[in-house]
């Protein structure tokens, strides 16, 4: 418990260096965001009166403080640009990134690991040279390439599939869940490659272990021998899962602009365009606190599997 609590406290930290880091980066831009809400023929006068509403005219620190205190109170803060509250863009974009990250991450662990573990029974047969090969493509194809190339050579020329945009799930699961299929698969290949390579090498490692050859010498039924190996092979898998899922997000805002995809990465290019600082930073904070956490559950789930990881740091 001791070690759970210190790891938690951990990645709290990490995670507010990360935000005093963002913050002081957004504020390094020179230009003030009163030039694209008065227009580039705002006087200097205005451009001081609008900063001074707005608190950019204060020391950072103080601006820091008034940020970081408003989040940890539920205050999102509102829009530079459009002067609206974050928190209804944030409710309205960020169900859709999570939804396809999910979907892709949810793509990525059923086919990733059964092939890694089949390729690793059957080491130098068709089968295992087969999945190698197909690693080898998945993780050398870029996905925002790839996403194009499902839509001019699958989605448009047969209808399966839209070769774009986001279907609410009001309007049908099937609808729904058709809109995200190529946006999913795109996203997802990559980690079902990198995934399954390394659910192959790791085991093989346990595989070869003495305490496998030992359970195979003891007459133990086949798939029970697998098993115990899996167990034991699982630790570099979840963890490298965990940091998938975390990078999941950064690659998801390239995927949702090839599939015109109104998810966090039209929020954040809108932001990045405009200047717009509390979006901006909104954005890539919860992008970075889904990823500390990603790794915080891994790590946990790592030490369930594994107690002696817990013991060794103790």
């Amino acid at each position: 418990m001791g070690n759970a609590l210190r790891r938690v406290a951990f990645s709290g930290f990490v995670l507010f260096v990360v935000s005093l880091l963002l913050f002081f980066l957004t504020r390094a831009i020179p230009v003030s965001p009163a030039r694209i809400v008065l227009g580039a023929d705002a006087t200097e006068e205005q451009v001081a009166v609008f900063d001074r509403d707005l608190g950019l005219d204060r020391p950072v620190l103080v601006q820091y403080a008034g940020w970081i205190g408003g989040i940890l109170r539920g205050e999102l803060g509102n829009s530079y640009i459009t002067n609206r509250p974050l928190g209804a863009q944030i409710a309205q974009s960020f169900p859709i990134t999570l939804e396809l990250v999910c979907l892709a991450f949810a793509f990525a662990l059923i086919v990733a690991i059964p092939l890694g573990v089949l390729s690793a029974l059957n080491a130098g047969r068709a089968v295992d040279h087969a999945a190698r090969l197909f690693a080898v493509i998945g993780v050398s194809i870029p996905g925002f390439w790839l996403g194009l190339l499902l839509i001019v050579q699958l989605a448009v020329p047969t209808g399966l599939f839209p070769p774009g945009g986001y279907v609410p799930l009001s309007r049908g699961l099937g609808a729904h869940l058709n809109s995200l299929m190529l946006p999913a698969f795109t996203l997802g290949i990559h980690y079902v490659a990198v995934l399954s390579r390394l659910t192959r090498s790791s085991m093989l490692d346990a595989l070869s272990q003495d305490y496998i050859r030992t359970a195979r010498a003891m007459g133990l039924p086949a798939p029970l021998v697998w098993l115990y190996a899996f167990k034991n092979a699982a630790a570099p898998v979840v963890g490298v899962a965990a940091m998938s899922f975390g990078y999941c997000f950064g690659w998801a805002l390239i995927i949702e602009q090839v599939f015109n995809i109104a998810g966090l990465s039209r929020a954040l290019l809108t932001g990045i365009r405009e200047r717009d600082y509390p979006l901006i930073q909104l954005i890539t904070l919860i992008i970075t606190a889904i990823f500390i956490a990603a790794n915080l559950a891994a790590d946990l789930l790592n030490r369930a599997l594994n107690p002696r990881l817990g013991a060794a740091t103790q």
